[in-house]
């Protein structure tokens, strides 16, 4: 791999004890601690990565923070914010390597795209100083309908999971939207979590078709530890990681990312720019 890759989308969840899940969150992950995520980066030849905070920890950034700290400068977060949070709290999660904010939308089933919109623009408006993103997990659906506001936000943006594409990619719909979103300088999208998509075989057709038009605004990440809710499992019991060999990860890489240029640029240069590594 590539000297300085980084994968772009991973969690860590730490000892019950030690950082509680909130008590409304849709699902209960199993440990996954930082060992077993650096363990995860060397079987990729990996050296980098951005941990991203999960909806079960809610604005509670403390697991995050602390493997941050124990990461010594190869880690970046992505962290999930109250919005009654001060500058002075910003400015020392950035001290600590936090680059970004999540708005996860999809988790929580939002659809009231102006309800969205107004949130991101707050968000942007906070973090833009401090040369941070905003990071959108939402529905294809909502990612059309703020198509033309996304661009225009103060921080620039990062699409979680393929924006969630539901269709092949073509010469029209989403794709020419996603299309236009990346060619403007101010979104990024990610290559990851295909077993999200409606169908994971959406996967390649898409990796090949953004690849084409703007390497310069994507990223890779593996969604390490893979989280999931069992179908039927209530929420509060602990829910099984899904099954995702490292072969299978390094047959991702391969298809979506064919040419050492291009994986250069998704793997190095793409995330030393946005998350600055």
């Amino acid at each position: 791999m590539t000297d300085g890759a980084c994968d772009c989308h991973t969690h860590v969840i730490g000892p019950r004890a030690d950082y509680p899940m909130v008590a409304g969150r849709h699902y209960t992950p199993g440990p996954a601690p930082l060992q077993a995520l650096q363990a995860h980066l060397a079987r990729l030849d990996l050296q980098r990565v951005v941990i991203v905070q999960p909806s079960v920890y809610g604005t509670d950034n403390r697991c995050l923070l602390d493997a941050l700290a124990r990461l010594d400068g190869a880690g970046r977060g992505v962290a999930v914010l109250d919005e009654a949070v001060d500058d002075d709290t910003l400015r020392g999660l950035h001290a600590h390597g936090v680059r970004g904010v999540r708005v996860n939308l999809e988790s929580a089933g939002e659809r009231d795209t102006a309800l969205a919109l107004a949130g991101l623009r707050r968000w942007s408006q906070r973090v833009a100083a401090l040369g941070w993103h905003v990071q959108v997990y939402a529905a294809q659906a909502v990612v059309q309908a703020l198509a033309e506001a996304l661009p225009r936000l103060a921080a620039p943006v990062v699409l979680d999971h393929f924006a969630l594409a539901e269709q092949p990619p073509g010469d029209g719909g989403y794709a020419t939207t996603l299309r236009a979103l990346l060619a403007s300088g101010r979104v990024y999208l990610k290559l990851s979590g295909a077993y999200r998509l409606p169908s994971p075989a959406l996967a390649p057709a898409w990796a090949a078709a953004l690849a084409a038009t703007a390497p310069q605004a994507l990223l890779w990440g593996s969604d390490w530890p893979h989280t999931g809710r069992d179908p039927g499992r209530p929420a509060h019991q602990v829910s099984a990681y899904r099954e995702v060999p490292t072969s299978v990860l390094r047959q991702q890489l391969d298809a979506w990312l064919p040419t050492p240029a291009l994986r250069r640029q998704v793997l190095v240069d793409n995330p030393a720019r946005l998350y600055g590594f």
